[in-house]
């Protein structure tokens, strides 16, 4: 019902496909573009692209390059995550005036001033419902079988959500410290207590006091487990593990992996079923 009403919503403005030619869709951040290929799986004619390469990371400060000017001359469908994570959505507009440009976190109840709703495995969920939507109301045929394709995913997001709560639940009210505020969403899911983040901008290494501040944090609220991402240096993250014995866990927020379609689908999935064992074993 949801992905009906969203999609009688999107068509009032969307851009059918032209029978017999592809639905070339663009997705900006790694996790949309994940989403996407699970919602277009087997369907024909639709083609995904990511923006800026599966390497890159959340898009924070992120530069359009000529690469992705050709990419979106192309696209009849531009699918973003939204909640201020893209800030240069205002010249892609102005760049592309006729190009759908369809914020898949729209109507999601946010964390003021934070982006990161896919890690919210629920949330997600929500996310397919915009995505199935939008693809739906560029390429009417197919609707159907993008319908099905979200309800599919929409189960393994739901099974692992309920295997996460179940496993963490011994640890509700955990205190964690963060590399950086991509946590909250799934902190508030399975009731962890993120005190604290080391790096303000990802990337940015903290100052002597900031590092000294942290360290103090740990001590206070019996930190065991600081999480780091692979994305990003985890340097400052051990030098507090030495200060205080705490242990330093690599939690990824699936901000970058593989591209290549068939591996790509499932790789939300398998982060996330390596987060859990991660903090199971640190949080003991």
């Amino acid at each position: 019902m949801k992905i009906k009403l969203a999609v009688l919503l999107i068509m009032l403005t969307a851009t059918l496909v032209v029978a017999g030619e592809p639905l070339r869709v663009v997705t900006s951040v790694y996790p949309v573009y994940l989403a996407t290929l699970n919602v277009t799986e087997g369907v024909p004619g639709a083609e995904v692209h990511s923006l800026a390469s599966p390497h890159v990371g959340c898009l924070h400060d992120y530069q359009l390059t000529t690469a992705d000017a050709r990419k979106l001359s192309e696209a009849n469908l531009l699918l973003v995550n939204g909640a201020g994570m893209e800030t240069f959505i205002g010249k892609i507009r102005a760049q592309n005036p006729s190009l759908k440009i369809v914020e898949v976190s729209e109507g999601i109840p946010l964390i003021p001033g934070n982006p990161h709703v896919w890690v919210s495995p629920a949330l997600a969920a929500r996310q397919i419902d915009q995505i199935a939507a939008a693809l739906s109301a560029a390429d009417e045929e197919n609707a159907g079988r993008y319908a099905d394709n979200a309800a599919a995913y929409k189960t393994k997001l739901s099974d692992l959500a309920q295997r996460m709560k179940t496993g963490l639940a011994p640890f509700a009210g955990a205190p964690v410290l963060a590399l950086h505020d991509a946590l909250p969403y799934f902190a508030r899911d399975f009731g962890l207590d993120v005190v604290g983040v080391i790096e303000r901008e990802p990337g940015h290494e903290p100052s002597a006091k900031e590092l000294a501040a942290s360290v103090d944090l740990v001590r206070a609220r019996g930190v065991k487990a600081i999480l780091s991402e692979p994305q990003y240096s985890d340097k400052a993250a051990q030098t507090i593990a030495r200060e205080t014995g705490a242990r330093v866990v690599q939690f990824d927020p699936v901000a970058t992996g593989p591209s290549d379609p068939p591996e790509a689908r499932n790789a939300y999935l398998r982060a996330m079923e390596k987060n859990l064992a991660a903090l199971q074993d640190a949080l003991r």
